[in-house]
């Protein structure tokens, strides 16, 4: 670490910021890195480790604590709960940092934090756990997988324990970072050339010529693929989206819920210069962030609005070939790129969020021309906002058909349900995050 910089210190307050102030990890650490660019790869790789490591592993770590510490977790002050948390993450994970170190520098915290007082309690609870840690068994799989009970139940229910633990321990698996070549800014070779040039190891993905995985690299946003917009960040699962869609030259598209834009710019690109995609969302912050993404990939068919996908527009009725509605979710999916999530949902928002998306779907169905399509999809494991919705959405709307997506992916996605138009991705199943999507045509069946 520099001089005035220690790495841990830098930990503990990421993780105080998102575990006692709700900050969302993903911006947080983001901003975090942003601020401290001057440390070197190893000292930012461990900042990112570390936080994303204590959220991802909580349970488990609370309940160690508990074992070994009179005082239970939720009584501590939140400073010294942090910094045990953190503390345990590097004794049970990270072998390259001794036992000792983590203790030592655990201490120091306390006491430069103004916890003098307490640096005897923190470090005899560390040393315990250290020396008992081989002998630590998990009571359930709540603990084992550091998912909430209620969200285990319910996968359990909806898809059976074998299935349940294949997801949650995927969730547990370092995440990879996958971007999508927009083709029609620069060839594949082109894209891996540079990427290569820069020092990016690439791994190209068999599921789809357009997708990559990146590993090595320093900052996204140095690559000059990312600056030249040949390249977007989106998962695989969600690149399925503009499989599913196969937009048609000269197609109108709005995107109803569309920050990013990842799924609007991949239509966009398949429709190589042509017809036009709008892509909304609800606030200015999220549009911006938009047209930022636009003009990074320098795509002249794309434009944007302010609009709340909940009111109708009625200038919109009727025109559009494609409506995407990547609707507000859970977000049970990507519990693996965004720990915090499976922390902060709760039972009751399940039934507020399903109700939401109907409200939603109530209204951009409108949108679509005869013989047009509606997509709609959610990055969540959760069949109230899912399958449920698909069937009350064909109950409700009766000039709608599900779409066979039977030839639409390879193989690797196959699921009985795509002859009816709707596929659920499970991570540890499927090789993406969790994913919903279904696809609807409006007009007669055989049409």
């Amino acid at each position: 670490m520099t001089k005035d910089t220690d790495g841990r210190e830098i930990v503990l307050d990421i993780l105080l910021e998102i575990l006692e102030r709700s900050g969302y990890s993903h911006l947080i650490l983001r901003q975090a890195l942003n601020k401290y660019q001057y440390l070197d790869k190893p000292e930012r790789s461990f900042i990112s480790r570390t936080v994303d490591g204590t959220l991802e592993h909580l349970i488990q770590i609370d309940y160690v604590i508990d074992s070994f510490s009179t005082t239970k977790v939720k009584k501590m002050k939140p400073l010294i709960r942090t910094i045990l948390r953190m503390s345990v993450y590097q004794i049970l994970f990270m072998d390259r940092v001794p036992d000792s170190a983590v203790c030592n520098e655990a201490v120091k915290l306390a006491g430069k934090r103004k916890f003098t007082g307490l640096k005897g309690f923190v470090n005899g609870v560390l040393r315990n756990i250290s020396r008992n840690k081989t002998d630590i068994s998990w009571p359930n799989d709540s603990v084992r997988y550091s998912i909430p009970s209620w969200l285990v139940d319910m996968w359990n229910h909806e898809y059976g324990k074998d299935t349940a633990r294949l997801m949650m321990e995927s969730f547990l698996e370092k995440s990879k970072m996958s971007v999508r070549i927009n083709r029609s800014r620069a060839s594949k070779e082109d894209v891996l050339d540079s990427l290569k040039k820069q020092g990016a190891m690439i791994r190209e993905s068999s599921l789809s010529d357009e997708m990559i995985y990146l590993e090595q690299y320093d900052y996204l946003e140095g690559l000059e693929a990312f600056q030249q917009g040949y390249i977007q960040v989106q998962d695989v699962s969600s690149s399925l989206v503009g499989e599913i869609a196969d937009p048609q030259n000269g197609d109108y598209c709005i995107d109803v819920c569309g920050a990013p834009g990842g799924k609007s710019i991949h239509i966009a690109d398949r429709l190589k210069g042509s017809g036009m995609v709008e892509v909304r969302d609800l606030s200015e912050v999220k549009v911006n962030f938009i047209q930022e993404n636009i003009a990074r990939c320098g795509f002249t068919n794309m434009k944007t609005r302010i609009q709340d996908a909940r009111i109708k527009d009625p200038d919109s009725i009727g025109k559009a070939d494609l409506v995407i509605a990547d609707l507000p979710c859970s977000g049970l999916g990507i519990i693996g790129r965004k720990p915090d999530i499976k922390y902060r949902i709760q039972p009751e928002d399940l039934n507020r969020l399903a109700s939401l998306q109907r409200e939603i779907l109530s209204v951009v169905q409108e949108y679509v021309k005869p013989g047009g399509t509606l997509i709609f999809s959610t990055c969540t494991i959760n069949m109230k906002e899912n399958e449920e919705n698909v069937n009350w959405f064909l109950e409700q709307f009766s000039s709608f058909h599900g779409v066979d997506l039977s030839e639409k992916l390879g193989s690797e996605f196959h699921s009985e349900t795509m002859k009816h138009g709707y596929i659920q991705l499970l991570p540890g199943v499927h090789p993406c995050d969790g994913f919903f999507i279904g696809a609807f045509k409006k007009g007669k069946k055989n049409e």
